[in-house]
């Protein structure tokens, strides 16, 4: 991907679109979703955020370091390769207001993960899934999300079988509605409030 101009990279669905190295490029998702994970001792991917449209990553191309994470399209995305030493200063003063919306993102994650229950974790991920590009709405115009519980529980920090447990207590609330590979926003009141997010 050389030369000046932009470029579009069309990622599919669980298409591994970067891996830990060298980073010259930064992104610009313009539609879909990517999670940005590392791997923790055992080999498990941890997630450390989720980009979503209009979202910004590979930003240790800005600073020379190496990157130390994997990037991986959740859903058919679009990607804009950005060359960072072509950006002028209003594309420069927007990104930076663009990362310091992820960074503070990836903070809410992190105190989320410290401070609350499984449950509560996996409300506020199904929230956050449910305005993006891996969700739709279905015929009552409910929000539905394409996702499974493996990738549920990589999200929130956990393993399947704790996570499914967290899950169905949700869906016992009346919050959600578990089918297959998806989840449906019910009662979105109800959610924010298993949540617990002030």
């Amino acid at each position: 991907m050389g030369g000046d101009a932009p470029s579009l990279w069309l990622a599919d669905r669980s298409e591994l679109v970067l891996t830990p190295g060298k980073a010259h490029r930064l992104y610009r998702l313009e539609s879909g979703l990517v999670r940005l994970y590392t791997l923790d001792d055992a080999g498990l991917g941890v997630t450390l955020r989720f980009v979503k449209r209009g979202g910004v990553f590979g930003e240790e191309a800005l600073t020379g370091r190496p990157r130390r994470y994997f990037a991986e399209a959740m859903a058919p995305s679009v990607i804009e390769v950005l060359d960072p030493a072509s950006m002028g200063d209003a594309e420069l003063r927007a990104l930076v207001t663009t990362l310091a919306a992820a960074l503070d993102d990836v903070g809410m994650a992190m105190h989320r993960t410290a401070t609350k229950q499984l449950a509560p974790r996996i409300a506020a991920l199904i929230l956050e899934l449910a305005d993006s590009d891996l969700a739709t709405r279905d015929s009552d115009g409910l929000p539905v999300v394409r996702i499974t519980h493996h990738q549920i529980a990589m999200a929130a920090g956990s393993v399947r079988e704790t996570a499914t447990k967290a899950i169905g207590d949700l869906a016992r609330l009346g919050a959600i509605y578990v089918g297959y590979r998806k989840v449906t926003v019910r009662d979105e009141r109800l959610l924010r409030e298993a949540a617990g997010d002030d």
